[in-house]
């Protein structure tokens, strides 16, 4: 198997969460009084099963080269106030591509706490 493309080192990985870490998270800190989670969780089954629907819904609607967009996103619950994310399809892969608002999102991941760092 051929790694895709888009691949980035295990260093790089690492370099970009910290700089997350050191230019955002003591920000989001100050701004929600609390530590928040700063990863999430999916499980293969679980994004083999979304892409195969985005791709089945997408194809029935005439969109040939769909993408999946990632929103950062957070619960406003007395229960929960955390970030999370959710992954929205959209019609075609520019970063211009209009969300696909026919095909519902994928959200009820596990955000790692306490906060994990990659």
């Amino acid at each position: 198997m051929v790694k895709p493309k888009n691949c980035i080192s295990v260093s790089e990985a690492k370099e970009l969460q910290g700089n997350w870490n050191r230019t955002r998270v003591s920000e989001i800190e100050i701004a929600t009084g609390f530590k928040d989670v700063k990863d999430f969780t999916f499980s293969l089954k679980e994004i083999e099963e979304y892409v195969a629907y985005v791709k089945e819904l997408s194809t029935r609607q005439g969109v040939s080269d769909p993408g999946i967009r990632i929103y950062f996103a957070a619960y406003d619950t007395l229960e929960n106030k955390k970030a999370t994310v959710f992954l929205a399809p959209t019609i075609g892969v520019s970063k211009d591509s209009d969300n696909n608002y026919e095909i519902d999102p994928l959200n009820r991941t596990q955000g790692g706490w306490p906060p994990n760092s990659y």
